[in-house]
This record gives structure tokens, C-alpha cells and sequence, in this order.
């Protein structure tokens, strides 16, 4: 598992089940396995079309085809393509399925029993006070959806994840701007915006400021807060090249993810795939929430040790002071204690970022996702600016996003907050100024929804229920809006749980490599991908896409204001309609006839020039956050003679795509099943657990029974459980300046449980 000691962090006692390293030979075994099934040759031609994949940001494919990034190297695909495309290419669920399946049935599937079913493949509805969706007409549909959106503008909503492309996206928005409505709540709500918000106050942009070509020239990459051997596999291959030239990889993680130690590639056959390539250089396992500290002991660590570049600082940054004098002033006893690493750990750290040349730091949810998860990234940002790693070829700031195109919706300005340039646009594209009425992000929709404020929402993919804490609150805020509107490829939970007042309706559409007419998306790294025309495979089906049904719906609400919406069925004259809108996307009003995909403009920094009013970085200190757990009592706990509170990380398991569940277990954790939990054999000890043994859990608004006590390699005082499934137990604080749950650091009370396999949670 690595040479160098300080490759595996303190915490890191695998249990039976876990691999000795993450990929390898399990991800051909599962590539020869689906290529062989009845799907396997539509499998291949998927593959191999000029679409852009459906999984995580990082992103292939588009005009190059097949397994090829944006830098046209080959061997790009990995096994969330398969699964995500293999999910897609189920056969269709039959017409009669809805009418003898009662809604009460179907409220207790998982969501890998839900996605199981099949393709949806005819628009249904279900009717006030009725227990089945029945069948519905287009005509049907297109009347109740626009009497739902002739509603008052500030009760009409939507929500919306990466699954869409642009085009859908920027007419989502348009339609919604247009009726005078900034609800624009989106999946990116609950995950980066803590970054997009930062970002853009510290640097002018809200995205990554690192290119794939740039992240190639570094010789060092930090990665905090993500599990990147599943859920952003590609991004894996460039770690490993790194770490072939020289380089160094920093591991910021309350977990020992066993990817992140050892990782098997198939890009890298005989050097990678079945001895493992080692990845982190430096593993650390700080306390969950408690990054604000680890990043401050680095900052003064590059401080004590000569490495802070002051001229770097004076030159490009304002508040620099403050965020030294903050480092520099915090003790060493105040910093460990928070983050519970040692300093010699972080001063190994701060001496491998110092003796680099160029480094990239990177993230995902696990440092988004806190209640202070903005100051979190912050802490980051100063990290990089003080190292002078801001503004140059192969170093700078890169947020890892998990979904295909949620940076594209974005861009598009699905949000409550857009850039002042893209407001401009769309002002004059309207002729009025955009309602000064603040939107609804998502966790503000649940909310208001709750409070029956919303009449009307419409769904672009997602599962708003799932993804939302306090499931039992999600599903009494969404049974209080009038008429409920999903488009999907897919069943999910949220479209049996998730049930309007009046009516839900449900519209099948084509995904991605399905769509008649071409469609574009975009990377992580800011790159657009050009997606061709498809077919689907389904027959005897009644699939509409949805371009078709935005475009038809905008028509009826508002004619031919502030444009001829069904000219725009068309999708090259949103292409320029985007062009002449969005910021950097000028080139895409001409992508028909060139085919060249691009890097959007204006966002890749390899100056220190930053699109400030100064142009200067601008530096912010961040408070110190305070992790004290709450008592048992406080959790409602009697008797707390037995049994510990918990700091709970809720994630995705291995084979899992958001909400999407493809397999029930987690063999890169060594856990078995989705009623887990995994912890670390002190605490178990301690409170006199034993492996195997069955818990019960408690959050602050309900309990999970039947839980099985995992032993794993995550740090004292911590554990981990799978979402969606214990989403029904914790409502959590929210992120105040970028609304986003924190996800990452749920108090939870584990005790003993001694009887019954009701693995379902009890409300308080």
C-alpha cells in the first residue's frame, strides 16, 4: 500500500473486505461482463458516438468520439460511463406498469429497485385523491402546464440538475426570467456553490480557473474532500501521471478512501492496472469540518518555513495582511486541536506545496458541503495565493464537479444568482429588467413550498425529494404545490415520493445520445462539447424531447415574446441566441458550421490578472469554526448509558451516481449493503459495539433501526452512511451566503439495537 509512511494516513485499519487498491482488474471484468450481455453491442455504438458522457464533469467524447478527452488522448471512458449508459439503454416500462401498481407500492422501492424498473416511455399522471398514475395525453399535459405557469411569477418554480444540456437549460431559464420568476433552484445548490460563491468574490469567476492542458503542467495537486477513484475516475489518470514525473499528491480526506492510496488504471495497462499506481504522496485525515484549520496550519507553516511569496502577494492580492497576521497569530495547540492533525503533519504538507513548482489545488463535497463550507474554500484560495500558485501554467484553484453538465446550467444562468454581464443580456434580450424579487435555491424551495408559497414547479431531471435533507419534510413541502411537472429518462424516488397536490405529471424524454438535433454541455475544466444527433432504442414509445416540450410550453405562456419559441426547436438558434448572451460562449453561435469545441473565454488564468473591479486576487480571513457535538440529550436520547454521538459524513457509495444507486454494496469500503455504517474500531470499542452488530441511528429529526457497524479506515470521532437512504434522519444547518446543507458533518447518537430488521426510520 506505498513505501513512504506518511502515504497512509494515521487512521487507515482496512477492514476484510477492502481491496488492497481501487480500479484494476474488477473494472475489465466489469467492462467484459456488460459487452457481453444483450446490451453490450448498443453499449459500444454509445461508446463510440460523438456525445459527450453522461457521468461526472470531467468529461469525454464530443466531437472526437469515443474514449477521447478535449486534449484527444484515447482511453478516456471508465465505469460510470458504462454504468450511466447501461442505466439508459433498460428496456421501456410497459403502459399498464403505472395502472397495476398502486402509488403506496411504489413508495417503497429503493432508488436501485426504482432505476431498475426500466425507461420511462409514456407520459403519465397522477390525479388528486387517485391512487394510480394513469396514462396522459401531450394535449392534456401542454393545458395543465400552462394554466399551472399563469400563476403569479413568485409562485411558479423550477429545479433542475446536469443530466440537460445547455440549450435545455438556457431556455429553462429564459422561460422563467420571461414569466418574471427568478426561481431557478438547482441540483448545484446542495453541493458547489460554497465554491461558485467564493470563487467569484475572491476571483471574478465562479468555476475552475485550471484547464486540462494546465492541470498537465503541474507538479503538485492537493485534493480535498473527494473520492475521485469513483466518483471522478478519469481525473485519476492525471494523478498518476504526476506521480510518474516526480510529482506530488497532497490527500486532504477524514477517510482513507482506498483509491486515493493505490489505484489501478486500464489508460495505463502495464505499468497501472494490476500492480496499482500509488497516488498520495501526503495523507491527511483531518476532523470533518474542520478544513478552515488545516488550511490556516499550512499558511503558517509556509510562513515559518520561508515559503510564502510576499512579493507575489503585494503584487496581485488585497487583504493579504489580515489572512497572514491571522496565521501567523493562531497558535499551533489551537489549530491541531481543531483539525485533529498533527503539525508535523501539516508542516510535511506545507513543505511539499513550497518545494513545487506549480500546484493545483482541487476539491469536491466534502469541503463544500459544511455550514461553513464558503470559508472552506476560502481557506483554499488563500492556501493557493499565499504559495503564489494562482495565475500561472499548471497551478491555480479546480473545484471537481460530479455531474456531466451541472457547470453548463450554470452558465446558462439557471440560478438565483447570475453574473452582472449575463443579467445585461437577458435584460435586453427581454426588454425589461429581470425581477428584483430574490429566487429560491433549493433547500429556500423546499421551504417555501413547505410554507405553500409554490404552485407550480417543473423538474429537468434531478430528484429534488432525494437529494434534500429531512425526507419526510421534502415530501410534505412537495404534496403542498399544486401541479408538479417531471421530465426524465428514468423513475426515481422523488416521482413517487415527491407528490404535487393536484397533479403530477410525469414526461418521458431522451437523454443525451438520443436527441434528434445536436445539443452542447460542459466540463469541469470549462471546456463545450459538441453532442451529435441519436436514436433511441426504445419502441412503441411516447418520448418527446425536451427542447420540444420547453420550447411548446414557452410558446403558449408567452407567444412569440421575447422570441419565436418554436423556431427555437431548432436548437442551432439557441446556440446563437447563447452566443449573443453569455459570457465567454461567444463561439458557439458559429459550433454548427465549424464543429470546433472550446474553452469558454475568460475563465482559465495563466497571468495573475483576476476579472476583479481591481484586478487583484481579493484575500479574506476565515473564522476558525467551532465543532463542538451536540449532548445525546440534545439528539433526544434518554438513556445514554450505551452507545456515542457521532460527527456523520453522508456520501455516495462506490456505484452510485447522485441519487442513482447501479449496486447495493461499497467494496471499495468493505460495506456490504446500503444499511451501514462505517466507523472506526476505537469509538466502536469504546462504546462497546462490535463489528457486524446491529445499531440503531438518531439524528435530529428521526432514527434508523438495523444498521450494521462496519470497521473502517476513518478517523476517531467519525462515520459514514450512504445517501439518499439516511437523508430521512437529520435536518442540518445550511450554508447561509450559498445555501448548500451540511451534508458533511451531521450529528448523529449510535446505540446497540437489540431486536427487528426495520431498517426504515421513526420520526420524533
Amino acid at each position: 500500500m506505498g513505501t513512504n509512511p506518511q502515504s497512509i494516513p494515521p487512521f487507515h485499519e482496512k477492514n476484510e473486505e477492502m481491496p488492497d487498491i481501487g480500479g484494476g482488474l474488477p473494472i475489465i471484468q466489469y467492462w467484459m461482463e456488460k459487452s457481453l450481455s444483450p446490451e453490450g453491442l448498443k453499449i459500444w455504438e454509445t461508446l463510440l458516438h460523438k456525445s459527450a458522457c453522461l457521468s461526472c464533469s470531467w468529461g469525454t467524447s464530443g466531437q472526437k468520439g469515443g474514449f477521447t478527452n478535449e486534449k484527444g488522448e484515447k482511453v478516456q471512458r471508465c465505469m460510470k460511463s458504462v454504468e450511466a449508459i447501461s442505466s439508459e439503454l433498460k428496456p421501456g416500462i410497459a403502459k399498464s406498469f403505472f395502472q397495476t401498481h398502486s402509488v403506496e407500492e411504489l413508495q417503497k422501492l429503493t432508488s436501485l429497485e426504482a432505476d431498475s424498473l426500466g425507461r420511462l416511455s409514456h407520459p403519465v399522471i397522477l390525479r388528486a385523491g387517485k391512487s394510480y398514475y394513469e396514462p396522459i395525453a401531450c394535449e392534456e399535459i401542454y393545458q395543465i402546464a400552462e394554466a399551472a405557469f399563469r400563476k403569479p411569477p413568485e409562485r411558479v418554480a423550477s429545479y433542475s440538475s446536469g443530466r440537460s444540456s445547455n440549450e435545455a437549460a438556457f431556455l429553462l431559464q429564459l422561460m422563467m426570467r420571461a414569466l418574471g420568476s427568478n426561481n431557478l433552484a438547482d441540483c448545484s445548490d446542495l453541493c458547489h456553490a460554497p465554491s461558485t460563491f467564493a470563487l467569484n468574490q475572491i476571483f471574478g469567476t465562479k468555476t475552475s480557473i485550471v484547464s486540462l492542458e494546465s492541470l498537465k503542467k503541474a507538479d503538485c495537486v492537493v485534493l480535498a474532500g473527494a473520492n475521485s477513484p469513483y466518483n471522478h475516475p478519469r481525473f485519476m489518470n492525471e494523478l498518476i501521471k504526476i506521480r510518474d514525473r516526480g510529482g506530488k499528491i497532497i490527500v486532504i480526506n477524514p477517510i482513507m478512501e482506498i483509491g486515493l492510496v493505490k489505484f489501478g488504471s486500464p489508460a495505463f495497462p502495464l505499468t497501472s492496472l494490476i500492480p496499482g499506481s500509488e497516488i498520495s504522496s501526503i495523507y491527511l485525515q483531518p476532523i470533518p469540518g474542520s478544513d478552515v484549520a488545516l488550511f490556516m496550519g499550512i499558511q503558517k507553516s509556509l510562513l515559518e518555513q520561508g515559503f510564502a511569496q510576499t512579493s507575489y502577494l503585494q503584487a496581485y492580492t488585497e487583504g493579504w495582511e489580515a489572512v497572514v497576521e491571522q496565521a501567523n497569530s493562531t497558535s499551533w495547540e489551537t489549530i491541531t486541536q481543531i483539525c485533529g492533525v498533527s503539525q508535523a503533519e501539516i508542516e510535511t504538507a506545507a513543505k511539499a506545496i513550497g518545494t513545487s513548482h506549480s500546484v493545483v489545488f482541487a476539491w469536491a463535497m466534502g469541503i463544500t458541503q459544511h455550514a461553513n463550507g464558503v470559508d472552506n474554500v476560502t481557506s483554499i484560495a488563500n492556501t493557493a495565493l499565499i504559495s503564489g500558485n494562482v495565475g500561472k501554467e499548471g497551478a491555480g484553484v479546480m473545484p471537481v464537479r460530479g455531474h456531466s453538465n451541472v457547470q453548463g446550467f450554470g452558465s446558462m444562468g439557471v440560478s438565483v444568482n447570475i453574473k452582472q454581464e449575463l443579467q445585461a443580456a437577458l435584460e435586453k434580450l427581454l426588454e425589461k429588467p429581470l425581477s428584483k424579487v430574490q429566487g429560491y435555491n433549493t433547500r429556500a424551495l423546499i421551504e417555501a413550498a413547505d410554507a405553500g408559497k409554490i404552485d407550480t414547479l417543473i423538474c429537468l431531471g434531478g430528484n429534488l425529494y432525494g437529494a434534500n435533507p429531512d425526507s419526510s419534510q421534502a415530501k410534505r413541502a412537495l404534496n403542498k404545490v399544486e401541479n408538479i411537472i417531471y421530465l426524465a429518462t428514468k423513475p426515481n424516488i422523488g416521482h413517487f415520493n415527491g407528490l404535487a397536490h393536484q397533479n403530477t405529471i410525469i414526461i418521458p424524454v431522451l437523454n443525451r445520445f438520443e436527441n434528434p438535433y445536436k445539443t452542447t454541455v460542459e466540463s469541469g475544466n470549462n471546456f463545450v462539447r459538441l453532442n451529435d444527433e441519436g436514436t433511441t432504442h426504445l419502441t412503441n414509445a411516447d418520448l418527446i424531447p425536451e427542447i420540444y416540450f420547453l420550447t411548446e410550453l414557452a410558446h403558449r405562456i408567452h407567444r412569440e415574446y421575447p422570441v419565436d419559441w418554436r423556431k427555437l426547436q431548432h436548437t442551432e438558434y439557441i446556440r446563437q441566441l447563447i452566443g449573443q448572451t453569455v459570457p465567454g460562449y461567444e463561439k458557439i453561435s458559429t459550433i454548427d458550421a465549424t464543429k470546433e469545441e472550446f474553452t469558454i473565454g475568460g475563465r482559465i488564468f495563466t497571468e495573475p490578472k483576476f476579472k476583479t473591479d481591481s484586478g487583484k486576487a481579493k484575500m479574506s480571513v476565515t473564522p476558525l469554526p467551532n465543532l463542538s457535538l451536540p449532548t445525546p440529550e440534545e439528539l433526544g436520547v434518554n438513556d445514554a448509558s450505551e452507545g456515542l454521538v457521532l460527527s456523520l459524513i453522508t456520501a455516495r457509495s462506490y456505484s452510485q451516481h447522485n441519487t442513482v444507486v447501479y449496486q447495493i454494496g461499497d467494496k471499495y469500503r468493505g460495506m456490504p449493503h446500503r444499511q451501514c455504517i462505517l466507523i472506526n474500531r476505537i469509538d466502536a470499542e469504546r462504546a462497546g459495539i462490535k463489528e457486524h452488530q446491529r445499531v440503531k441511528v438518531r439524528g435530529n429529526v428521526g432514527e434508523l433501526a438495523d444498521i450494521e457497524v462496519i470497521y473502517g479506515a476513518v478517523r476517531v470521532g467519525a462515520g459514514l452512511m450512504f445517501y439518499p437512504e439516511v437523508n430521512a434522519i437529520f435536518n442540518v444547518p445550511i450554508e447561509e451566503r450559498s445555501g448548500t446543507p451540511a451534508y458533511k458533518r451531521v450529528p448523529i447518537y449510535i446505540r446497540p439495537h437489540s431486536g427487528g430488521q426495520d431498517a426504515h426510520p421513526t420520526r420524533d
